[in-house]
């Protein structure tokens, strides 16, 4: 929902998880790390605009996408290189694959996974179900991939969904166009080395077998309403950014939702959403953290407000970009922002670097 006042809305000390906040406004060569008050207390100067988000490290390095100006640059999610940076912003590692977009991830060996795009052949394109009909791409139809590369740039893993899933059984929103089959916008590392992942043209969940590279568990159901941000949690359940776009909650009236789900019923065993229901809403972009103390910070990406609830979905912390985008940003003026973590004070992202007292 839109806001008119920006910066800290509201803050409970007694209930909010005390740390700090980091988020990369889309269209800004920044990426801010804020404390509890909504003041900035360290920014990273970026070379170029961002491939939607930034994240710390546990050595205290940023790792973040940048956009580059090859590759399909009209495709939403768009990114290119991946950089790490210092606390004092010098670029100490980076990575060009001018296909990469949305998401990626530094593995606990030191490599690092992300999502991309490749051109699908026309024999794969013609297997892809769904979508409306003549709505490809000038130059076909893009498929999804995921790469993990070594330190030095080297692929040592790579999983292509028209190659190593049976792509029939997962068609397109009939709305959505068929420029790209299936438009993954997050992969999280589990424990065991295979990926979970979020697809959102086709309101799919699943986990990906790092070793036969087929779904070990899979969810597709268009209650999802092209979801975002699918993470694994301590508990086994999975938390899901359930965006309400062309889904059975009949967009802005009805909001989005925070899901968590038990993948083994797939039943919603806990649920946010707005008091009423369009107060939150972000049809693309967004998603959630559950943090240490059980409350969920939230991006409601369309709006740029960071938010927290407790488990009762009381608001505890309420905050909104103050930073609008420019021109180039494909979408339109805004203050948008893809995603956000919290840091604990005595992290290892955080300790030493910053106080104690967030607040």
């Amino acid at each position: 929902m839109l806001h008119n006042k920006l910066g800290l809305i509201s803050h409970n000390i007694n209930k909010a998880f005390s740390g700090y906040t980091i988020f990369s406004p889309l269209g800004q060569l920044s990426t801010f790390l804020i404390n509890m008050k909504g003041d900035v207390v360290h920014e990273w100067k970026l070379p170029s605009m961002p491939g939607n988000y930034a994240y710390l490290l546990p050595n205290g390095n940023l790792l973040a996408a940048q956009k580059t100006k090859e590759g399909p640059v009209d495709l939403p999610g768009k990114g290119g290189k991946l950089i790490e940076m210092d606390w004092d912003g010098s670029i100490v590692w980076e990575y060009t694959d001018h296909f990469q977009n949305h998401d990626f991830r530094r593995l606990k060996n030191g490599n690092t996974v992300y999502a991309a795009w490749e051109l699908m052949s026309p024999e794969s394109a013609s297997r892809v179900r769904g979508g409306r009909p003549n709505t490809e791409h000038k130059k076909g139809m893009y498929g999804d991939v995921v790469r993990e590369v070594d330190i030095e740039g080297n692929l040592v893993w790579e999983w292509i969904f028209a190659r190593d899933i049976e792509i029939e059984k997962f068609p397109l929103c009939d709305i959505d166009t068929r420029r790209e089959f299936a438009h993954i916008n997050s992969v999280q590392p589990l424990e065991n080395g295979d990926y979970l992942i979020s697809c959102r043209n086709n309101h799919l969940i699943a986990i990906i077998d790092r070793q036969t590279k087929t779904f070990s568990w899979s969810m597709t159901e268009m209650a999802l309403g092209h979801q975002h941000d699918a993470t694994m949690l301590a508990n086994g359940n999975i938390l899901v950014f359930v965006n309400g776009a062309h889904s059975i909650y009949n967009g802005p009236a009805f909001g989005s939702r925070i899901h968590e789900i038990d993948p083994k019923t797939r039943e919603v065993v806990w649920e946010y959403k707005g008091s009423p229901p369009y107060t939150f809403h972000s049809p693309f972009i967004s998603g959630m953290e559950r943090l240490a103390n059980g409350n969920t910070l939230i991006c409601e990406g369309q709006w740029g407000r960071l938010f927290e609830v407790t488990n009762a979905g009381e608001i505890v912390w309420d905050y909104v970009s103050p930073y609008f985008n420019g021109k180039d940003v494909p979408y339109a003026e805004g203050n948008f922002v893809f995603r956000c973590y919290r840091y604990a004070p005595d992290s290892p992202q955080i300790a030493g670097r910053l106080p104690l007292d967030p607040n």
